[in-house]
């Protein structure tokens, strides 16, 4: 049998792996009487953590949400599949935020799995074009809650040209599209949907309300139709000679949408940082493409054009 302290953290363990447990599976688990398992619940409640009892044809134990946020125990491949990610993938705006947290992991990591963590030094990420904008985590959270609770928000909001606005909206979703945050809502007093950089929304203040009937809408494809060329330093309409459908296949959404034309073509909007890097990219489409604008991509495509047409010269 666990002495006492050891079975307390085991039991903390059990009843953060799942929502409801019932007395008589913790104590299999644990070797031990339902009468220990009530006593050690009791302890973990003296020590500030909120097991609730459960009743109804299950009954048993969960633990609730508390005040604080208490130790959250992690065996040896979730430690290292949490560290893996915020290494490698730090959450956009919140990069030192990210980092603070994997010091912390790392500093009371055991020496085996601090071994393993290490080793994710020499892992390489691909670089972003730019900085992603700040974010304020907690209006972040306060986003998310208003999301999930179908409250209606009331914030300033300033536009790309710093003119600031003030907003009421139903917060559907927020959605992670490039290198920034949106709060995709339907705007009250404009009578439809909007996307908005969080980076750009004044926090609200509560009180929220009142509460709204959420509506049926796709967040990421309306960020990705309305955002994902609008994001890129350069910016172009492509006429494609193939359908629609095939275009649509061979790019991702996060880097254009596609127009149909007809059946045979379609216009492809897109951007890149780069007039370099789009006429690369549109090359490896596949397909024939024209290009009428803007003028300095006309220009780099005529220059790659006559370049490999000299490289295959007899």
């Amino acid at each position: 049998m666990l002495e006492t302290s050891a079975r307390l953290l085991r039991l903390l363990a059990l009843l953060q792996s799942r929502r409801d447990w019932q007395g008589s599976e913790l104590a299999d688990e644990l070797q031990i009487s339902p009468r220990t398992v009530r006593r050690d619940v009791d302890r973990l409640r003296e020590l500030g953590y909120p097991v609730n009892a459960t009743t109804g044809s299950f009954g048993g134990y969960r633990l609730g949400a508390g005040a604080e946020l208490p130790p959250l125990l992690l065996d040896d491949n979730e430690a290292v599949a949490v560290a893996a990610a915020l290494r490698t993938n730090a959450v956009t705006g919140l990069e030192e935020v990210s980092l603070r947290a994997l010091l912390k992991l790392e500093q009371v990591l055991p020496s085996r799995l601090r071994h393993r963590v290490s080793a994710l030094q020499h892992v390489e990420s691909v670089p972003r074009d730019s900085v992603a904008p700040a974010l304020d985590p907690e209006l972040l959270s306060t986003l998310a809650a208003a999301c999930r609770d179908s409250d209606t928000i009331r914030f300033d909001y300033n536009s790309h040209d710093g003119t600031p606005s003030r907003r009421r909206v139903e917060p559907h979703r927020l959605v992670n599209w490039g290198r920034r945050w949106y709060l995709v809502a339907w705007d009250c007093d404009k009578a439809d949907w909007r996307s908005f950089r969080v980076d750009r929304i004044v926090p609200p203040r509560p009180p929220f309300g009142p509460r709204f009937t959420p509506r049926d809408f796709d967040a990421t494809t309306y960020v990705a139709s309305s955002s994902s060329a609008a994001a890129w330093r350069v910016q172009a309409r492509i006429l494609v000679h193939a359908p629609a459908d095939a275009v649509a296949a061979r790019i991702s959404p996060a880097v254009g949408t596609v127009e149909a034309v007809d059946d045979l073509s379609c216009v492809l909007v897109t951007g890149a940082d780069t007039v370099e890097t789009m006429a690369v990219w549109i090359g490896m489409l596949g397909y024939d493409f024209e290009v009428t604008s803007p003028p300095e991509l006309v220009a780099h495509v005529r220059t790659l054009a006559a370049r490999y047409a000299r490289a295959v010269q007899d």
